[in-house]
Parts: C-alpha cells; structure tokens; sequence
C-alpha cells in the first residue's frame, strides 16, 4: 500500500511538472499570443547589462540558445535554459547625452524546435535603439578657388614704334609681331584672363610733362591693338613718365646717339597680366 501511494503521488509531480512546461511553451510560441514582460524586480541581474548593439543587432530567427547566448550572454530572469521557450533581458543603453542611459526589456521567443521564432521590445524607444545612427551628411567644402597668377611682359618702346612716336601708323613690324605674340598667349586655353594693366615708361631725355604724356600715349596705342585681337578683358593704362629707369651708367644730358641707344631699356611698355587656370 505505502509503494502504491509512493508511486501515485510521483506521477502526480511529474503530471504537474509536465503540465506547467507545456502552458509555458504554448503561450511563448506564437507571436500572436499577448507578449507579457516579467517584473524587473524578478530579474536576478537587478541593473541589466549594457549590450553590445552590434551583437545584438545579429539576433535573428532560426538561431540554437546557444547562439543566442553566445551573443547577448544568458537570460536575466530564472527561467531556465533548456525547457522555457521564452528568455528574457535587461539591456541598458547609452543615449550619448553624458552619461545617461535608458533601460529596456528584450524578450526572445523560441519555438517547439526551440529554435528563436520572434523578438519583443518593452517600448519603442528601446527598439528604436538597433537602428543604425544614420551618418551626419557633412557639407562639402567649396572648392578652393584657383590660384592667381600674375605676369608681366615687358615690351621694348623702340621695337613697338618709330623713335618719339606713339600712334597705332607708327608701329614697327617687329612690335606688331610681338603684339599679335602676346594676343595669341592670352587667347590659349587653360589660362582665364581677369584684367591688363598697360603702362608706359619714357626714358629721361625731354621734360617731365611730355615724357609722362607720350609714355601714356604708347600704352593707349597698345591697348587698342590688343583690342582688335578679340581679346575681351578689362584694360587699364598708365604712364610712369620717366620716374622708373632701368638703366644705371648712361652719362650725359645732351641728346647724342651714343645717349639715346643707352637709355633705350628706359624705353618701354609693360603689361601685367593679372588671371587664374580656367575652371574645367
């Protein structure tokens, strides 16, 4: 009689055990049963963890508990490891404001093959956190502006014009030849012209007054042949008079051969060119 009750009330147990696995299971396995969250204090990781987003972002269906656990590590609540179909967590997360963090409960179902079927977030927030932080667009800096570049051409007054003269019929073949040069090399590609700043130069013979006049002439007269080349680019003229020598050793005042071939590097018209490498 006494093995009789022994053996009855240990089928009872193992009715009861049987019973409350198979209650657990069913309502852990499908999705569309109410997802109920345990109490926190249950939890015998009271604070949670803070998770490795990335591992956890590599949970998914059709995964063993053991993969499951070797990426977000065991369960936080006392539900066993091999019977439960339903493992729960306690995740912190940074939400990079200092050093403040949100807490979040993560719920893994398991299905009869005890294979992970469906994951729980308790509030959106919390799921909202495996997003992928999009990348800030950063603003492209303005391309640099191309360099500036700077150049002068120094033109010798006796090989543009006849000696003492300035007109555009007193022009020398040699200083057409030259000019038509220079046209030609503002007009190549890859080069984007800005401006021309044209300047006579006289050398020292004759008075101040006539010197500064005819030096101005010369550059006009260079401008305007310049012109007629198509060359479309702001043009500034001035004269220097004779207040810019170049010439060091000429001696003498009197107008001589031998004087005026010396001073001849005083003579002159400079143009500073003033552009930038055109844009592709």
């Amino acid at each position: 009689m006494k093995q009789a009750i022994q053996f009855f009330l240990s089928a009872v147990v193992l009715a009861a055990t049987v019973g409350c696995a198979s209650t657990n299971g069913s309502s852990a396995a499908s999705a569309e049963h109410s997802v109920n969250f345990p109490d926190m204090d249950r939890a015998w990781l009271k604070n949670g963890t803070f998770v490795d987003v990335e591992q956890l972002r590599r949970i998914g269906p059709g995964m063993t508990k053991n993969q499951v656990r070797e990426l977000i590590s065991y369960p936080h609540f006392s539900e066993g490891l091999f019977g439960p179909r339903e493992w729960n967590y306690i995740f912190n997360f940074r939400t990079g404001k200092g050093h403040e963090f949100i807490t979040c409960q993560y719920m893994v179902h398991f299905d009869k093959d005890m294979k992970s079927q469906d994951f729980h977030w308790k509030g959106t927030d919390c799921e909202a956190m495996l997003k992928p932080v999009a990348p800030v667009a950063m603003a492209m800096p303005a391309p640099a502006p191309a360099p500036v570049m700077q150049k002068r051409v120094t033109l010798s007054a006796d090989a543009l014009f006849a000696f003492d003269r300035s007109a555009a019929n007193d022009m020398l073949p040699k200083g057409r030849a030259e000019l038509d040069e220079l046209a030609r090399a503002l007009h190549q590609q890859g080069v984007e012209v800005q401006s021309l700043q044209i300047t006579g130069h006289a050398d020292r013979l004759g008075s101040q007054p006539y010197n500064q006049e005819l030096a101005l002439r010369r550059a006009s007269t260079v401008r305007d042949y310049l012109k007629t080349s198509g060359l479309r680019v702001p043009m500034h003229v001035g004269s220097s008079g004779a207040r810019e020598p170049v010439t060091m050793n000429c001696k003498g005042t009197a107008r001589t051969p031998e004087l005026i071939a010396c001073l001849q590097p005083d003579r002159r018209v400079v143009v500073d060119i003033t552009g930038q490498a055109a844009s592709k």
